[in-house]
């Protein structure tokens, strides 16, 4: 075992017996340690399967807060393990690969939107759960794109907002409420590179599909939309609807439970802009592997740590975002 390789790699770095089941090795940890393995949609097939449970950022959020676990593996982005700590302080957070970051939370650094919060004193502060703990820590209130529209709507029509750090998500609520949210200029590296052109040529092959639109892309794709959703939210919407093809314009990971939980329905995923793959792949959430999960549970590491300074703060936004949520039935 050689610690000084792992930390230079971001995750346990050791051989895997080929022979293994891998599957059956999880399960045989999660029950010895008393471990939940947490899945977002956007994760390969083979982790969605074996993982305890899988959903969005709200869900992952209030699954970690409820677990009984005394160790949660959160197979997804640093964000959602740090989002886990925060809610569950007493409790062992894991990440298989401590690389698994996320391009949208790279583009808001925490000193520069406390800057920008700070030269704006009479706005509150809705920050997109794909932040830092740093720049939740300079939140009022912390959103998902299932709960965004809801909790900006709580806030009385006067009061002034910033919103950070998707600009479509914002510019998309914004849109749909009425409201002049001043928006923090980041994006998401996969939901920026669907287009308009590549939509309209699936839509010429499957002339009777409905389209998913996750609100992280730009305005010009959702509107094309038979749906603005969160993944769940499509989800839901494509277990509910009486057609037959959906071509889907987010992450490609959440094929495996809309084909899962809709049976016989036809899900095309819409490639990138420049047609470099037949879908549209996050490769930060697909760093996680059978094998890292594997050695994340047997060695306990790496482990997601967040300062207590900063953990203090960035957990009231949060709790107002599970309590808002919990009174819409959210």
């Amino acid at each position: 075992m050689n610690k000084e390789n792992w930390l230079k790699r971001g995750y346990a770095d050791e051989p895997v017996d080929k022979t293994l089941d891998l599957k059956k090795e999880i399960r045989s940890l999660c029950k010895e340690k008393n471990a939940v393995v947490l899945g977002h949609f956007y994760q390969a097939d083979e982790i969605q399967e074996i993982a305890d449970f899988i959903g969005d950022s709200l869900a992952l959020a209030q699954w970690a807060a409820k677990t009984p676990a005394d160790i949660i593996v959160m197979c997804g982005v640093h964000f959602m393990g740090e989002t886990a700590k925060i809610l569950c302080p007493d409790k062992k957070v894991l990440i298989p690969d401590l690389n698994a970051g996320c391009s949208l939370a790279d583009s808001c650094p925490a000193d520069d939107f406390a800057r920008f919060v700070e030269e704006h004193p009479d706005h509150k502060v809705i920050s997109y759960v794909n932040t830092s703990a740093a720049v939740k820590a300079v939140t009022d209130v912390v959103v998902t794109s299932t709960n965004a529209r809801q909790i900006v709507e709580s806030f009385p029509e006067d009061q002034q907002l910033i919103f950070g750090p998707d600009r479509n998500l914002g510019n998309y609520i914004n849109s749909v409420t009425g409201r002049n949210m001043l928006l923090w200029n980041g994006a998401c590296h996969v939901h920026e590179r669907f287009s308009v052109g590549k939509i309209l040529e699936l839509k010429k092959q499957y002339p009777d599909a409905q389209i998913l639109v996750h609100p992280e892309c730009k305005g010009a794709v959702a509107k094309l939309a038979d749906k603005v959703a969160s993944t769940a939210g499509l989800l839901k919407f494509a277990a509910a609807s009486d057609k037959k093809d959906f071509i889907v314009a987010t992450e490609s990971g959440i094929l495996y439970e809309m084909r899962k939980k809709c049976p016989g329905k036809n899900f095309i995923p819409v490639p990138p802009e420049d047609g470099s793959c037949a879908c549209n792949e996050c490769n930060f959430m697909r760093l996680n592997t059978l094998e890292k999960l594997y050695n994340t549970l047997k060695f306990e590491w790496p482990e997601v740590q967040v300062p207590h300074d900063i953990a203090e703060k960035a957990v009231k936004p949060i709790e107002r975002m599970l309590e808002i949520s919990a009174k819409l039935g959210l």
